[in-house]
């Protein structure tokens, strides 16, 4: 049976520990669901992740898995700790600890999902100052390795009500979540 393993931050994560299946309340689950049982689901995300953490557990976290598709949402906290903690990760740095994540990856299935923000305080429309290279970024790296691109950033701010898919602006409502959900099927196409 074909493994697929969710690395990412706490879109991914979605209380997955505190879940006897291990999925959390998110797109992973939905997207399990939607699978029925034809692959083994993994979600190893982690509320707050950046770039750099998942690159520090990569090995024991996602290869240790023998994946044959991964799936990677990360960036927002390489923003946000900008904005929150006075922590900067350039778009360089972001894109050097992303490209060590990919080039382990050898015929490994891959789908990236872009980081996004939907603003909904007048502070964050100033943060895609710093996330649009990282989009860039991942949208450069998806073909660079022939990756799949899930436009999250792209389909959620087109949506609706950034209130209504994502209240605070970065973590999904449920409705976010669905449609997070059903653009990665879609682009996935398993």
């Amino acid at each position: 049976m074909n493994t697929i393993v969710f690395a990412g931050d706490s879109i991914t994560d979605c209380d997955r520990r505190a879940d006897p299946a291990g999925l959390g309340d998110g797109y992973v689950r939905l997207v399990a669901d939607a699978l029925g049982g034809a692959a083994r689901v993994v979600n190893v995300g982690i509320s707050g992740n950046s770039a750099r953490d998942l690159r520090d557990r990569w090995k024991t976290d996602v290869l240790a898995e023998q994946p044959s598709l991964v799936s990677v949402l990360v960036g927002i906290n390489d923003t946000w700790r900008r904005y929150d903690s006075g922590t900067v990760t350039t778009a360089a740095e972001f894109e050097s600890n992303y490209r060590a994540l990919l080039t382990s990856l050898a015929g490994v299935r891959i789908v990236l999902i872009e980081p996004f923000l939907l603003p909904v305080r007048d502070e964050q429309v100033a943060w895609r100052e710093d996330l649009d290279p990282k989009v860039a970024v991942v949208r450069a790296l998806a073909a660079e390795f022939g990756a799949v691109l899930v436009p999250a950033d792209t389909a959620l701010a087109a949506a609706g009500a950034a209130a209504d898919v994502a209240p605070d602006g970065i973590h999904p409502s449920a409705w976010g979540h669905e449609l997070l959900a059903k653009l990665w099927l879609e682009h996935a196409r398993l």
